[in-house]
């Protein structure tokens, strides 16, 4: 039924329907957006998402997930995951196509940040980001962030000390107000988890209690 409407809808759709095999196809094939159910069977839908951010060729592209779980908790999961939407079933067919419709729009027209600097440029001790090539080193490892994690760290760590709401960065790193501020809660975690040498003792990205996000003051 999703291949039937998505493709009266216009889109180019391919299907498969075991997770694993999904995986590998997602690796090695660029799409534009990727919708997965997470109860797929071979491997599960959450699972599929994180070792797509990782690597492959679908690190930045746009993920839409679907779900008959409806708890805050597998909200969050599923966004902590990677994905950028989460949609519950039951849905109607107009609904998903105003999802799709949306998350892509929202990465197509997300606008590139003009680099401040030719190469890369070290913004704390072992972290250097390249804004050109959109590449991130830590302590010598190259990491792979999506485009929010990429966009949210840039304009934190550029911006040292200085306090931001969600609000302000939701409007920083997304431009659609689908998201919550609870997204950007489970982005900065997913950040932390990737950058800092304790998530839970962060000394980077450091929280403003009642407010915001900040980067830490002095590197």
């Amino acid at each position: 039924m999703l291949h039937l409407h998505l493709g009266l809808a216009g889109y180019d759709v391919e299907e498969e329907a075991n997770g694993r095999v999904a995986l590998e196809l997602a690796r090695q094939t660029r799409f534009d957006l990727l919708v997965l159910d997470v109860m797929l069977p071979g491997l599960e839908g959450v699972s599929v998402c994180r070792a797509l951010r990782t690597a492959g060729a679908n690190v930045e592209t746009p993920i839409l997930m679907l779900t008959a779980r409806d708890t805050e908790a597998d909200t969050v999961i599923g966004l902590e995951s990677g994905a950028d939407d989460y949609l519950t079933k039951p849905f109607g067919v107009r609904e998903l196509q105003a999802r799709v419709l949306a998350v892509t729009r929202r990465h197509t027209r997300a606008a590139p940040m003009a680099p401040a600097a030719d190469g890369p440029v070290l913004l704390a001790p072992g972290l250097t980001m390249d804004l050109a090539r959109r590449a991130v080193v830590v302590q010598d490892q190259p990491l792979e962030l999506t485009r929010q994690e990429f966009d949210l760290l840039y304009h934190l760590a550029t911006h040292r000390g200085i306090v931001f709401s969600r609000t302000r960065l939701l409007q920083t790193a997304w431009t659609n107000d689908t998201y919550t501020e609870r997204t950007v809660d489970t982005v900065i975690s997913r950040l932390r988890k990737k950058l800092e040498r304790d998530a839970r003792r962060p000394e980077l990205i450091l929280t403003a209690w009642g407010v915001g996000y900040k980067f830490a003051d002095r590197p």
